[in-house]
């Protein structure tokens, strides 16, 4: 049977028919996806907030950022992959850089904005290669799960379930307050509704919770449709004034590095599952990396942080997404929501803590691929992780990773095992401790 896109403008952009798929499947392979990961529209800009941009318009730069990152990488790369504002990223960004190092959120926007420049520039020639071949990968999967265990602990905290204890640092909060009763509910609800594979399983859980809390009095409704956001209070706020200080060049360093990592392992993961892969590798890697960097600069530019692929996007494939056209039915369901400004201004803290839990679950996943028998590896990815939420910084369970690898390798004779890459690295974190401290 005859594709009937064959001769369109969908045909020659796509390849609908190289790719055996139809633009039926494409578009609800594009559902599919978008379904999985709208609920950044709702907590990106709750999390970025806190740093004091906002809210309105962190709302309408995420819906952008995402719309800009899955039309180019739909158009340019032709691949079934959406790109939004990362989880991981965006707590990176407020926790620790603008709430905990006291940085101000237009220098952390410019921080984001070099770092996609500096993506752009590797990702044209094989240094990204390089260095992603370089880390051993018993730090990159700690990495993955240590951001995972401090996404539950920003969980845990905006849900009230953990809280401060003047004897212990931490402790178990009130379980009986209504607010924390409903993030419990809402993150079993999550649970149990991916166990059972239902499209959109974290959304649903954020409106019900939404609805119930408002339904009890304990949060104000403020609406579903209205209208878009003014974008002035972010667009183009970066400040780039005392930016290339040893502090904040690790930050940037680190934005660049998480989204490396997050970027390539999500493309290759995606398109294996999608059969993309050619001799395991990804054909039109670059174009894919500069839809990638591009949303990066883009999004910072417009008033949020790093826009990175989503593993999400295998829901799409699952549902047999396999070109470009998946991405930008994504991008333009993007756009679609920017009205929906006051339904994500609707959505209290406590709602999206269960979502921030589950993506934790989804992430420390990763860590059953370390080789725990070899101490050597063990002992760096253990540090990588519980540095991250016990420091309440992802940079510092970073550096502690690499570091203690270059010691523990240099101190049981395994020195020549180790990269040169990692020798630089620790070496940038030394002197940055030596020199500013924590």
């Amino acid at each position: 049977m005859t594709n009937p896109n064959s001769t369109g403008l969908l045909e020659r952009l796509f390849k609908l028919s190289e790719n055996k798929t139809t633009f039926r499947t494409e578009v609800l392979a594009g559902i599919t996806t978008f379904l999985t990961m709208c609920y950044i529209i709702i907590v990106n800009p709750l999390i970025l907030s806190e740093t004091g941009m906002d809210h309105g318009a962190v709302f309408v730069a995420t819906c952008l950022a995402a719309a800009i990152g899955c039309l180019v990488m739909g158009i340019i790369a032709n691949y079934p992959i959406a790109l939004a504002p990362g989880m991981g990223l965006n707590a990176y960004f407020t926790y620790s850089v603008c709430i905990g190092m006291g940085v101000p959120w237009q220098t952390a926007l410019a921080a984001v904005f070099v770092s996609g420049l500096v993506f752009i520039a590797i990702s044209m020639f094989k240094i990204r290669e390089a260095i992603v071949n370089a880390i051993p990968m018993s730090l990159k999967f700690a990495i993955g799960g240590g951001i995972g265990l401090f996404l539950a602990l920003v969980a845990l905290k905006n849900s009230g379930i953990i809280v401060a204890n003047q004897a212990t640092f931490v402790g178990l909060g009130d379980l009986k307050e209504p607010t924390v009763l409903l993030s419990l509910f809402g993150f079993f609800m999550v649970v149990v509704m991916h166990h059972f594979k239902v499209r959109g399983a974290i959304i649903i859980s954020i409106l019900v919770i939404t609805g119930l809390a408002t339904a009890l009095g304990l949060n104000e409704f403020k609406g579903v449709v209205g209208a878009i956001p003014s974008m002035a209070p972010t667009f183009m706020q970066m400040d780039f004034e005392g930016l290339f200080t040893a502090s904040l060049i690790g930050v940037i360093f680190v934005f660049f590095l998480v989204d490396l990592f997050d970027s390539t392992g999500t493309l290759v993961g995606v398109s294996h599952r999608a059969g993309l892969l050619k001799d395991g590798k990804l054909p039109r890697l670059k174009k894919a990396l500069f839809a990638d960097s591009s949303a990066i600069v883009a999004g910072a530019a417009l008033g949020t942080s790093s826009t990175t692929p989503y593993i999400e996007s295998s829901a799409g494939v699952a549902a047999g997404g396999r070109t470009g056209l998946t991405a930008v039915v994504v991008g333009l369901l993007f756009v679609a929501c920017l009205f929906l400004a006051p339904l994500a201004q609707s959505v209290p803290g406590f709602a999206t803590a269960p979502a921030l839990l589950f993506v934790g679950v989804l992430m420390i996943q990763g860590i059953t691929n370390i080789d725990w028998e070899d101490i050597t590896e063990a002992v760096p990815a253990f540090l990588t992780i519980i540095f991250m939420p016990f420091a309440y910084s992802i940079a510092d369970g970073i550096a502690m990773g690499f570091i203690s690898y270059a010691l523990i390798k240099l101190f049981t004779g395994k020195a020549k095992t180790v990269p040169y890459m990692v020798w630089i690295i620790a070496l940038l974190w030394v002197l940055k401790f030596a020199m500013y401290g924590g």
